[in-house]
Order: structure tokens, then C-alpha cells, then sequence
């Protein structure tokens, strides 16, 4: 897995790379499933759907969740699917929740018949100005890293029992 997170015009652009041994098809199923977002989110998130067993991504729906930040501090987080095209890549933005702005791109790239690669591009800003950008480079940064780092395993895990 690659992964690295770039600082600029007071933002940040996190990119993860991973290839998973998949097809896109299979790949595009699971992951175009908010439900299995769950699957592949650090157990200590405690990430719940609370918008009702969702369908499949299309265009305009609104997810809500709660997921913890920290052992004490639980939160709701409510994005929209702005966009999909089947098989190649669908976008989430948070609408409300922890950052000022988060626009999450998905892409899905064939390599061959039985794996492929998965980009993530998340774009986000964080709040609170100086105090977000200290925390940015205590906290969130290595969090967000161990998100992505949790989810390539996951993945993994789930199509190979690895």
C-alpha cells in the first residue's frame, strides 16, 4: 500500500494506493456497499450506520453514522454521494461531521482479470484553524495513515484469508 498526505492552500490531499486481489467487479460490489463500510473500519471507531441498511452508491444519497474520535468522544458524521460511474469511481463529501470540508474519491482500476487497484483521494480541511493544523501534525495525520493502513489489511484479510 501507498499512501501519503500533501499540505496545501491551507488543506490537506491524503492518496492510498492499494491492489487487492479482486476484480473491479468484485471490488466495485463491496465497496459501493456503504454497509460494508463497517468491514473495513478500525473496531476502535466504533462505526455505525444510523440511516438504515443502505443500498447500493447512486447519486445523492445521504448516509448518516456515528464513529468515535477518541474512547470518550462520539460523534455523527453524515456524507452525500455526489457522484458514481459504475465501476470506475463514485465520490462521498461530508455534509456535517468532524472536518470543515472532506471530499472522498474512489477510483478502481483494472489490472488484470483477477486483481485490482484501489485509489483513494480524500481532500479535506480541518477546523479551528492553527489549533487544526497542530493536531493535524499530533494526531490526525497518523490516524487517518492507520485508517487506510487498517482498511488495505481488511481487504486483504476478507478476499484472500490472509
Amino acid at each position: 500500500m501507498g499512501l501519503s498526505i500533501k499540505s496545501h492552500s491551507n488543506m490537506y490531499t491524503l492518496k492510498s494506493v492499494a491492489v487487492v486481489p479482486i476484480s473491479v467487479s468484485e471490488a466495485w460490489t463491496f465497496f459501493s456497499s456503504p454497509e460494508n463500510l463497517a468491514k473495513i473500519t478500525p473496531p476502535e471507531m466504533n462505526f455505525s450506520i444510523t440511516s438504515g441498511i443502505p443500498k447500493k452508491a447512486y447519486t445523492g444519497q445521504i448516509i448518516s453514522y456515528k464513529v468515535s474520535l477518541t474512547k470518550f468522544i462520539r460523534i455523527n458524521w453524515v456524507t452525500e454521494i455526489t457522484s458514481v460511474n459504475f465501476e470506475n469511481y463514485f465520490v462521498d463529501e461530508q455534509r456535517f461531521g468532524p472536518y470543515k470540508m472532506w471530499h472522498h474519491e474512489h477510483f478502481f482500476e483494472k489490472i488484470d482479470d483477477y486483481n485490482c487497484k484501489l485509489i483513494d483521494i480524500v481532500s479535506y480541511k480541518l477546523p479551528f484553524g492553527i489549533i487544526g493544523k497542530w493536531g493535524h501534525h499530533l494526531f490526525i495525520k497518523k490516524d487517518l495513515h492507520n485508517i487506510f493502513e487498517y482498511r488495505s489489511k481488511k481487504v486483504n484479510e476478507l478476499f484472500i484469508g490472509d
